[in-house]
Formats: C-alpha cells, sequence, structure tokens
C-alpha cells in the first residue's frame, strides 16, 4: 500500500511537501497516521461562514466515495497550520462527520508524518459544478437540522384567508459593519409592506444573538431573506429550496467589489434558490477622495454603514413581496436587480 508523506516543522509558515512511499522506505523516525485524512489548503479563513463552506468539497468527496469519514483534518491556510475553525462551520462538520479532530502535529520537526489515506483540496465549491454543490447542500442542511434536533415536517402550518400557507420573512440583521444607520427605519418599511399583502409574516433577528442551532431553526422557518451583506448570509444554506434571497450593499460595491459582491448569488444559485434582488446604497458618510484609485476607494466603502430610502425601499420590497405571492409553489422568478 502507498503512503502519503507530509513533512512538519515548528514554525510559522510551514513547507508541506507530499510524496508517496511504500512502508518498507519510510524512515524509522516516521509518525503514521491510520485512516483518512482531510487536508485543506486554501487561501480562505476558516473562522468565517462563508469562507469555511470550502469544506463542502469534502463532503462532495465523501457522497462521491461511498460516504468516507475522515479520521482528521489538517488546515493550511496561505501556507501556514491552522489549529481550529469558527464554531460555525465546526458545527457544519460534526453534523455531516461526527467529531473530526484538527491535526497540530504535536511532535514538531523530529520526523515526518505519514497519512495511511488523505485527501487534499485546494480549490473551493466553484470546482465541483452545480449538481454536485446541490446535493451537498441538501445533505448539509439535512444533516444541521438533525443535528439540531429540527423537523421541518412538523413546524407550524399556518395559512392566509385563502387558506394558503403563511409566507414567513426574516429581516436578518447585523450589527458594526454593513448595518443600518437606522435600523427601526427600515424594519418599518419591511413590516408595512408585509402587512399590505395578505399571508406574509415578519420576523427580525439580530444575527449576532443567535446560536448555530438557533439560526439553522430560524432558516427551516425562513422562506425570504432579506440581510445586509456579510458571512450571516451563509445561512441560507439552512433553507429549503426555492427559498428567496434580498441583499443590501453599501455604496462602491457595485462598481469597485467586482465579482466578490456575487458570493451569495452564486450560493442561491448552488442551493436551488434564488437570489431575487440587490440593493446598493448610493450615500456614504464618507467620500473617496480619489475616485481613481479603486482599491483605496473600495476599502474606504467596504464596511460602511446601510442607509435607506423609505421610498425606494417599500417599491423594492412591494415588487418582490407580490411576485412571490402570485406564485402558490415559490417557482424561480425573473431576478430584480434595483440600483439606487
Amino acid at each position: 500500500m502507498d503512503y502519503s508523506v507530509v513533512m512538519q516543522n515548528p514554525l510559522p509558515r510551514v513547507s508541506a511537501p507530499h510524496a508517496l512511499a511504500w512502508p518498507e522506505g519510510l524512515p524509522s523516525s516516521t509518525t503514521l497516521l491510520k485512516g483518512l485524512t482531510f487536508v485543506s489548503d486554501t487561501f480562505y479563513d476558516y473562522k468565517n461562514l462563508w469562507h469555511g463552506l470550502t469544506a463542502m468539497s469534502f463532503v462532495g468527496w465523501s457522497m462521491k466515495n461511498g460516504c468516507s469519514k475522515s479520521s482528521r483534518l489538517v488546515l493550511f491556510y496561505w501556507g501556514e497550520l491552522r489549529d481550529q475553525r469558527g464554531l460555525w462551520i465546526q458545527n457544519v462538520m460534526q453534523a455531516s462527520f461526527g467529531q473530526v479532530p484538527v491535526e497540530v502535529f504535536e511532535k514538531g520537526d523530529d520526523g515526518p508524518y505519514c497519512f495511511e489515506k488523505a485527501v487534499v483540496m485546494r480549490h473551493n465549491v466553484g470546482e465541483m459544478g452545480k449538481q454536485r454543490n446541490l446535493q451537498v447542500s441538501d445533505l448539509l442542511r439535512c444533516k444541521a437540522r438533525e443535528f439540531c434536533g429540527i423537523n421541518p415536517a412538523g413546524r407550524g402550518k399556518e395559512v392566509n384567508v385563502r387558506g394558503q400557507p403563511s409566507i414567513r420573512l426574516t429581516l436578518l440583521m447585523r450589527r458594526g459593519s454593513r448595518s443600518f444607520k437606522d435600523p427601526t427605519a427600515g424594519i418599518n418599511v419591511f413590516s408595512r409592506q408585509c402587512a399590505m399583502v395578505d399571508g406574509y409574516m415578519l420576523e427580525v433577528v439580530q444575527s449576532e444573538d443567535l446560536n448555530f442551532c438557533d439560526q439553522v431553526k430560524l432558516m427551516t422557518n425562513t422562506d425570504i431573506l432579506p440581510s445586509p451583506h456579510g458571512a450571516q448570509l451563509t445561512n441560507m444554506l439552512f433553507m429549503d429550496r426555492n427559498s428567496s434571497i434580498m441583499e443590501f450593499f453599501p455604496k462602491g460595491w457595485l462598481k469597485l467589489a467586482r465579482v466578490g459582491q456575487n458570493v451569495y448569488h452564486w450560493m442561491a444559485d448552488q442551493s436551488s434558490m434564488k437570489h431575487r434582488c440587490a440593493q446598493w446604497d448610493p450615500h456614504t458618510e464618507k467620500e473617496c477622495p480619489d475616485p481613481t484609485k479603486q482599491l483605496e476607494c473600495f476599502l474606504l466603502y467596504k464596511d460602511g454603514q446601510l442607509g435607506h430610502n423609505e421610498t425606494y425601499f417599500a417599491e423594492w420590497a412591494r415588487t418582490v413581496l407580490k411576485q412571490i405571492n402570485s406564485s402558490t409553489s415559490f417557482e424561480m422568478l425573473e431576478d430584480v436587480q434595483l440600483v439606487f
């Protein structure tokens, strides 16, 4: 049987060459790690929710290989060894694979480590293809709900006056960067629009106040998710297929953020959900002094707070709510892109 060797030393930046060797050819100082090892070598931050979803690649590989489970994880970030993941991604991985420890190579540079079997991932979920992404999203959603003891079939079945299921809209707020300057004003716009269209139920939640299973439960009971751009939107993973996303951006994102502003649009598409619209705030408290310096301007704008124009917000919300309300099956509708 061949073995995959990963060298390790205690320096902050780690060189991690790998090769194949026969058991008889291994040095006597080798530490042999039995079973399957998942090795992630990426530039994504393992503590960030959306970045952490690069782990979906391992789930996709497992599905193709008899639902194989790993004995350990090895995490490299920009060539540096990491020993921790964010709690959110820990829970997602635990729901899918059970407890999987992160290898920290305690022996240091006394000798090489040898993995009996290793799967090395150096790409993100975009390499899996749409069908595989959809299958993985469905599996992660199911596993997370099971992990949290949530039975979506048992949730309340409120109906409107026509006997149709009520539509749940969750306004997922955040504090600090990309939060609303006046949260109450934004909430009132959605509250009034929901009240004007029969069958809508509005819930307003602060994302930082929720633990992992609270987030899974909330998203299980959400049909439409308006929220500022940010990691909290990764929780759309736990919404049913054909659910809808509405996203807010600060000034500068439309012209300066390039493809990075599309990550949740892509995620919605990969999960068979609909990113129905986006809104880019035209106002900011600080204007970029030199518009020709695009990177500096984007960094100035990227974490700005969100203002609101009540007329535009009301039109935007009303258009989306009526479209969804007219489709009892939540069919995929044409995207609504409004730039104010």
